[in-house]
């Protein structure tokens, strides 16, 4: 096995280092290598567990090529091979070594997971974003003002109209909470390069903490199926350093649009009143 050992190693590092960088990230999108406090993280986890999977595939594939050419009926043959009722080492080891792995890779997903869903005590910044049938509104919890969005327009290609994409505004390096909220059905909030997604449910909060990192311009779009222009249901994120993200909310307040954007218009609200009255006339 160490004459075997010694080319394996050599030949797995010199083909690691032809690697591309975007191979050696696990072909994750462009853009997320240090987008937020989080995207490290994750893409160590999944560039490490492909490799560890691809290592098990190998060694799978060998033996299966072994047993195949070692133990086929030769010239002359005839009958059935001998037949083994079980091997105790064989299936010991291809017992533990499948348990082990499945726990390691829950126990390092768990672990980088608890970060991502970690909420910061006190965030510097605050978004409340909420998902409606085909578009987005951004309510900025901190400077009271808001952003209506409408369903992205297209081209005569049917490809989407990039200056008509509603875009959510961060301020870089800032602890950011995104509350995240429906108006209608489930739909779910994906920005690519973050490398994390989150679900919008009816009547319930939820949370995604980071800390954006590089500034620039980063795709986000809904994850769940939501009905006819799904598809259509994109936005935009523009990381941006202080002073800008400061003129943009000057602006949304020059333009008319303080305070947040209400329940008064989720249909789910009106629902769910209607539910309660009607379970107190009972």
């Amino acid at each position: 096995m160490k004459w075997v050992a010694a080319p394996v190693a050599l030949s797995a590092a010199l083909l690691l280092a032809g690697c591309t960088p975007e191979q050696q990230r696990g072909f994750l999108p462009a853009g997320s290598e240090g987008a937020t406090n989080h995207t490290d993280g994750v893409t160590g986890l999944w560039v490490t567990s492909w490799i560890v999977l691809l290592a098990v595939g190998v060694i799978t594939w060998g033996l299966i090529i072994w047993a195949t050419i070692a133990y086929r009926r030769r010239k002359g043959q005839t009958g059935l091979p001998v037949q083994l009722r079980y091997n105790m080492p064989i299936e010991t080891f291809f017992t533990v070594v499948p348990v082990i792995l499945v726990i390691g890779f829950f126990a390092f997903t768990a672990q980088e997971q608890s970060k991502i869903e970690a909420r910061y005590d006190n965030p510097e910044n605050i978004v409340e974003v909420v998902g409606k049938r085909w578009s987005w509104d951004f309510n900025y919890v901190n400077d009271d003002v808001y952003f209506q969005g409408v369903q992205v327009q297209t081209d005569d290609d049917g490809e989407a109209e990039a200056d008509t994409m509603p875009v959510l505004y961060l301020p870089v390096d800032k602890t950011t909470e995104i509350r995240l909220e429906t108006r209608d059905v489930i739909h779910s909030f994906w920005v690519v390069e973050f490398l994390y997604k989150k679900d919008m449910i009816p009547g319930q909060t939820n949370y995604m903490s980071f800390t954006p990192t590089k500034t620039g311009t980063f795709m986000g779009k809904c994850a769940e199926l939501c009905g006819e222009y799904h598809s259509m249901m994109l936005f935009q994120v523009k990381v941006v350093e202080q002073d800008e993200y400061d003129a943009y909310v000057k602006s949304l307040r020059e333009a008319g649009n303080e305070g947040q954007v209400s329940e008064d218009l989720n249909p789910n609200q009106e629902k769910f009143q209607s539910d309660q009255a009607k379970a107190q006339n009972e």
